[in-house]
């Protein structure tokens, strides 16, 4: 047996029968293959940054923390290929090197870009689409221990649902990311009182290239976060006091350095939605939880995509995100939230806190069963299936 596996934040604990750290797609290809033949499964860890169970097995881990560096890329075109073990932050420096960026990073810059793609993982920005709409092409180790490439230009269906697919279509080994000239951004920070931001909201998601806030139950204060090219910058904001002021590349200012480990639901729902929901929230919260959880909430936006099973899918949306101190017990404040979040039309985020399965996911996706389609003829025999993979999809 391998030694014990933690998540980031401590609240998931597993042994996988063997925890493997190959160096090539070869390596993870006759691994997936044994593992097909025996009849066991095998999952993929990444940074371990997730907060739901997506890389649990009792069977075999595979790490890709070997496979690292840029493949090659193409600066006229904005294209890169990187190895699918690079962390966000490590593919950050490696792209501006040779003059690219990624369009935007979440909130932290630590998980991998590979994982970040199959989680569905965004940053904030009414025009800015979520991280997996980057993947245009990869090669992958299929449930049968097969090497295949798939590209946009060739399989078009199958990138959309290859996105935000959290390993259950094959192995990432290499990944190919639509890209965009490097860029500089001014970051700024401002603090108000919540009602002063929800009356401006509209502005300031409009304004800004990248905007969010967050909220403080226990003073009712917001940090407002505002992210602008530096020829499109926005005057200051009368009603706030700026209490932070940076400018660099993208890849330097958009993520934060967290230190304190947390647990998080988080919900995407119809843009109109967000307003009305997290004054839900916040009254719930002011009401319940405010003397146990002084953890902020956090109120971003993204732009729709149409890959099959992300929670963005074709249609604007703000994402609401609460969080509790790691080590804490968090689920009476998540369940007690959660269904404000479903009653205003939420979609759970795949890789944070949830308790829905498929019987409540499928009504939410239109083209959920084009992915079973797609899932099913990809690998039969779930290889890429555990038990909480098959809850989630409803595959018996």
């Amino acid at each position: 047996m391998a030694k014990e596996v933690t998540n980031w934040s401590g609240s998931l604990c597993f042994t996988p029968k063997q925890l493997l750290h190959p160096k090539s797609d070869k390596e993870i290809a006759k691994v997936v293959a044994k593992s097909a033949k025996e009849g066991r499964n095998v999952r993929v860890t990444g940074a371990q940054h997730s907060s739901s169970p997506l890389i649990e097995t009792e069977d075999t881990l595979i790490s890709l923390d070997k496979m690292q560096g840029l493949v090659s890329h193409d600066k006229e075109a904005n294209e890169a290929t990187i190895y699918a073990g690079m962390k966000v932050h490590k593919a950050g420096q490696e792209l501006y090197k040779v003059g690219l960026a990624m369009h935007n990073t979440g909130d932290v810059d630590v998980q991998n870009v590979s994982g970040a793609i199959g989680t569905g993982t965004h940053g904030t920005g009414k025009k800015l689409q979520n991280l997996s709409t980057m993947l245009i092409g990869a090669r992958l180790i299929t449930a049968s221990g097969d090497i295949i490439d798939k590209h946009i230009e060739d399989d078009p269906e199958f990138i959309r649902a290859l996105r935000t697919s959290m390993g259950m279509l094959g192995i990432f080994s290499q990944i190919r990311l639509k890209l965009q000239p490097a860029f500089k951004l001014h970051r700024r920070e401002w603090c108000t009182h919540i009602e002063q931001c929800m009356e401006h909201l509209d502005e300031l998601i409009e304004n800004n290239r990248n905007f969010d806030f967050y909220w403080y139950p226990r003073s009712d204060l917001a940090k407002l976060r505002t992210l602008n090219e530096p020829d499109q910058d926005i005057d200051d904001i009368p009603y706030a006091t700026c209490v932070e002021d940076e400018q660099g590349w993208s890849h330097e200012v958009l993520p934060r350095e967290r230190t304190l480990k947390f647990d998080e639901m988080e919900y995407a729902l119809p843009a109109e939605n967000g307003p009305a929901c997290f004054e839900a929230v916040r009254k719930r919260v002011k009401e319940k939880h405010r003397k146990e959880v002084a953890w902020r909430v956090l109120y971003r936006t993204i732009a729709p995509d149409d890959a099959y099973l992300s929670p963005y899918h074709e249609g604007d949306s703000v994402t609401i995100s609460l969080h509790h101190n790691a080590g804490l017990p968090f689920w009476d404040y998540f369940k007690d939230i959660e269904p404000i979040f479903r009653e205003y039309g939420g979609r759970p985020h795949w890789g944070k806190k949830h308790t829905l399965t498929a019987k409540e996911l499928q009504p939410l996706y239109p083209d959920w069963d084009k992915f079973q389609k797609i899932r099913k003829e990809m690998d039969p025999y779930g290889v890429f299936l555990t038990p909480y993979m098959r809850r989630l999809m409803g595959i018996e």
